[in-house]
């Protein structure tokens, strides 16, 4: 089907895309009496909503009605696969939904998900946010050819579509355990609304009450509160739940081992989401502060890079007593954009997502607040295009350690050749990218913002400490397509 505002361009510059997670999971289950009034499709379309700064590749929603399940997916933004026409097909009391980013198997539409396998009494369709670490272990229980699509999701949803009588739960009882990695799973039969997150728990996943005995999961807090549900909790590391009209059923496939991640805090969760009962936003307010302790300078005024650089910049304004403002304006459709820069207008580069306020910054020493910095490309652009409006210092602080080896449990990371603090040094990035100076906020400061434990973080990408050991053969984006 094509897309009905156009093709989606990922992003302007292909070569310097930030971190990308895996994707944003959502599930909803109703009493089979209460299906027309609660709509649970377009539930799961304003969950996914929510959810798209997740993943922007591609979107998809199975429904069940207690007798068949239908699946809708397609490439492309969530606003851009459904709309009313499409939504009112999708009757039902169940459903789940999924917006992607691919971190296993390439972005096509046959690797969109839910992922969906007919079984012995019905069928089966699953949404994964995550990456499994053990992909090829897994695959081998399959049949040669048994595979429609090159993603971690396909393997996981045959193995337990491939239930026989035990069912859906007993399969998942039978497979979970065996499953390495990162995965915060939502899945559905006909008539039950299925839940499951890694032993770890590295991916977020939460349970929340709707009115009229209905239940609702989702990758954050925020998908919650766009549908009106109340949270209840977490789903736990290692722990199976069951979603029908016994209520909520729950049972471990394995010891709880946390190692939340720590990205999340810093880039990847909405701010207004709430995990481990701290407050996303405020997390990021106080590494600000921590940063601006950390790493003092004189100067004129504190500037975000807008969006995400925008809580750290309030907190290191407000520790270090330097007036926060807008010195950068963010064209807010860039990521929608339908027409494939040319050479030409790629060279404008940073400036078709971002221009600088000039009249605020001619003259002044600024302080600019970002999140991270993946290769360096985009800060280099910023300092140069400040420079050019007239600012008389660019000081650039980042709101997160040096981002210095690759994720394999769920973020499209580029590998630690490209990443640029896993070859330069603080001072080699800042005369990389032209600031006058460079401070990073120090991992112990951001964990202790989280207010979790150390031990019960995952830090990977900045300290090379991988909680669960990646064999060689199980990493890359593209493992399962070379073996087809």
């Amino acid at each position: 089907m094509p897309l009905r505002d156009g093709r989606l361009s990922h992003d302007i510059d292909p070569s310097d895309r930030a971190p990308q997670d895996a994707c944003g999971v959502f599930g909803v289950w109703v009493p089979a009496e209460e299906a027309a009034r609660a709509e649970v499709s377009k539930l799961t379309y304003y969950g996914l909503y929510a959810l798209q700064h997740r993943g922007q590749e591609s979107a998809g929603i199975a429904v069940s009605d207690g007798s068949r399940i239908v699946v809708f997916k397609d490439m492309g933004l969530v606003a851009q696969v459904f709309d009313e026409s499409v939504l009112n097909t999708l009757r039902g009391h169940i459903a789940v939904g999924h917006c992607r980013y691919s971190t296993t198997g390439s972005p096509t539409w046959e690797n969109a998900q839910p992922t969906f396998r007919s079984t012995d009494d019905g069928g089966l369709a699953l949404v994964h946010n995550g990456n499994l670490i053990n992909t090829p272990e897994l695959a081998a229980r399959l049949d040669p050819g048994e595979l429609t699509a090159t993603t971690d999701t396909e393997v996981l949803t045959a193995l337990l579509a491939a239930r026989g009588q035990g069912g859906a739960l007993e399969a998942a009882r039978e497979i979970l355990p065996a499953t390495r990695g990162a995965f915060s799973l939502v899945f559905m039969d006909e008539g039950t609304l299925y839940a499951a997150r890694d032993p770890e728990g590295i991916r977020p996943l939460v349970l929340g009450a709707l009115e009229d005995r209905g239940w609702v999961v989702a990758s954050e807090t925020a998908g919650l509160d766009i549908v009106g549900a109340r949270f209840v909790r977490e789903i736990e590391p290692g722990e199976l739940i069951a979603l029908d009209g016994e209520g909520v059923r729950s049972e471990r496939f394995a010891e709880a081992r946390p190692k939340g991640c720590l990205f999340e805090y810093v880039y990847l969760a909405r701010p207004d989401t709430t995990i481990a009962g701290r407050s996303v936003q405020a997390t990021r307010v106080e590494v600000g502060r921590r940063l601006a302790r950390e790493h003092p300078v004189e100067a004129d005024m504190v500037i975000p890079t807008p969006e995400s650089g925008t809580p750290a910049a309030i907190g290191y304004a407000e520790a270090s007593g330097i007036p926060y403002g807008q010195g950068l304006v963010k064209n807010s459709y860039v990521g929608r954009t339908f027409i494939q820069p040319s050479q030409t207008i790629r060279q404008l580069g940073i400036r078709l997502k971002l221009n600088p306020l000039r009249e605020a910054i001619e003259g002044k020493r600024l302080v600019v607040v970002d999140d991270s910095i993946v290769r360096g490309n985009t800060q280099r652009a910023i300092v140069s295009m400040l420079r050019d409006a007239g600012a008389a210092e660019v000081h650039v602080r980042i709101s997160s350690p040096p981002v210095s080896w690759p994720c394999f449990y769920g973020i499209d990371f580029a590998t630690r050749a490209e990443l640029i603090a896993g070859n330069l040094s603080v001072e080699e990035i800042r005369d990389s990218i032209g600031a006058d100076s460079l401070g990073y906020v120090s991992l112990d400061e951001l964990i202790s913002a989280t207010h979790i434990a150390k031990d019960s973080l995952c830090r990977a990408c900045f300290d090379g400490q991988y909680p669960i050991p990646v064999e060689q053969d199980a990493r890359g984006k593209h493992l399962l397509e070379a073996t087809r």
